[in-house]
């Protein structure tokens, strides 16, 4: 099990049973982009079958962010689920939560760690996270119903069409 203090008293836990997981199914699934809907029971499994980080607020220990991490333990790592509650952003708790990630996982001999995001990449870039080299990875995406591709022009769904219109 692997635990780290912070000196102003935030602590990072992968003590399962202190996982609040009621708390992480309504912040994932009520505010988090890639999981709005998603099922307790889908939760439970994936959570089930990863190793999980709770950071812990000094004083009450009351959870206030959480990280997933799917990993053979040897190689290969995928971070996800990465979320911290709105009311204790600003204290640097989803660069200290990441920045320990990579560390425990370096600890265990694991040397490449993929994640996705869409607007966080502040967050990781700060503790080394670089973008991948596009033309070396693939993907296989198999959700119901397809979900359609994101424009970068407006982060919104693409219909197909361009979103954008330069006239001469």
């Amino acid at each position: 099990m692997f635990t780290l203090t912070r000196a102003d008293g935030y602590l990072i836990s992968t003590d399962p049973g202190r996982l609040d997981l009621d708390r992480v199914h309504h912040w994932l699934c009520t505010d988090a982009y890639w999981a709005l809907g998603r099922d307790r029971e889908t939760l439970d499994r994936a959570f089930a079958g990863s190793i999980s980080y709770g950071v812990y607020r000094p004083g009450d220990s009351r959870q206030v962010a959480v990280a997933r991490v799917v990993s053979d333990l040897a190689t290969f790592a995928w971070l996800c689920d990465v979320y911290v509650d709105p009311a204790e952003r600003g204290h640097g708790l989803g660069t200290w939560l990441a920045g320990a990630v990579r560390d425990h996982l370096a600890a265990l001999g694991v040397r490449r760690i993929l994640l996705a995001t869409l607007d966080a990449h502040g967050v990781y870039t700060k503790v080394g996270f670089t973008p991948v080299a596009a033309d070396r990875y693939l993907e296989l995406d198999r959700r119901e119903p397809p979900v359609a591709p994101v424009t970068p022009v407006t982060g919104k769904e693409s219909t197909g069409q361009s979103p954008l219109t330069v006239e001469a």
